[in-house]
């Protein structure tokens, strides 16, 4: 089961792929790199895939903390690409989740768990090096493949990557702050004390106010530990902010999520890409 970030790749399509214009002379080189990324792995043997986009950048959580990121500052050219990639997935053949309320992260997160419990489903792989789904990985069952490094990372890897389980990624996450997703963290804290004390107490709550009851050495201990007591709400709701939602409305079998080739107007959307070898990839990949 491959489940693909798939804001993550227009960004990453858009930024280095050449410029291409369709044949209204709109932008489309980002758009086009991810189509043809996502029939490379239909052709590397992928049989189950969906996409979750940002269909809007805001979310519930911009409610929640003011500097939540937003789309102030996006190239027109790139947010221009957004909803008609949607419709180029969709008429591709492949199962599109497009977030509003949540964000595309949510509905990887929901997609993973469901798929989790699934039996039939041999290992789900969460296509992104987004460190905010490393908290979905569960053994090598639901992993993460940063395509871009091919680098695969259960929760061993996770474990090695961040010093902390996937279930621990949300406390830590809350201490060092996330830049891309706009929140701070807990001043003074950095990422070696952030994993140090919570590979020792595990959540935020487990750690102990006063530091002299530490039993883990961390450098600064007596100012931490007061920073922490200090901005303990922010830091609680900065956790919320990094939890994924795991309720989504994005499947409610598997089996929904098998390529079955593309839609008829697909053809044309190919045509008018000036990509029509993604529409002959298409059919060569579903004649087998």
């Amino acid at each position: 089961m491959h489940l693909i970030d798939g804001t993550y790749e227009l960004f990453r399509h858009f930024y280095a792929v050449p410029r291409a214009a369709d044949r209204r002379g709109n932008e489309v080189g980002g758009m086009v790199g991810v189509l043809g990324s996502v029939l490379g792995m239909l052709e590397g043997g992928a049989t189950h895939l969906g996409v979750a986009t940002d269909h809007v950048i805001e979310s519930f959580r911009n409610q929640l903390w003011p500097g939540y990121k937003t789309g102030e500052g996006i190239d027109p050219a790139l947010w221009g690409q957004f909803h008609p990639l949607e419709e180029a997935l969709r008429a591709m053949g492949v199962v599109v989740w497009a977030m509003e309320e949540l964000e595309a992260d949510d509905a990887l997160a929901s997609a993973a768990r469901l798929a989790g419990l699934d039996d039939r489903v041999e290992q789900v792989l969460i296509c992104t090096p987004d460190k905010d789904l490393s908290q979905c990985v569960v053994g090598q069952r639901i992993v993460q493949l940063d395509r871009r490094q091919r680098q695969v990372r259960d929760e061993a890897g996770v474990v090695e990557k961040f010093g902390v389980p996937p279930a621990a990624i949300p406390d830590w996450l809350a201490l060092v702050g996330d830049s891309a997703d706009g929140f701070p963290g807990v001043p003074g804290w950095g990422e070696k004390a952030a994993t140090l004390v919570l590979a020792r107490y595990g959540h935020l709550e487990a750690i102990p106010p006063n530091s002299a009851r530490w039993d883990v050495p961390v450098r600064g201990a007596a100012r931490l530990a007061a920073a922490l007591e200090t901005h303990r709400e922010a830091a609680l709701l900065f956790r919320r902010l990094a939890t994924l939602r795991t309720d989504a409305p994005v499947f409610d079998r598997v089996d929904e999520l098998r390529w079955g080739g593309p839609k008829p107007e697909f053809e044309w959307i190919a045509s008018h890409l000036g990509a029509e070898e993604l529409w002959e990839r298409s059919q060569r990949i579903q004649r087998g």
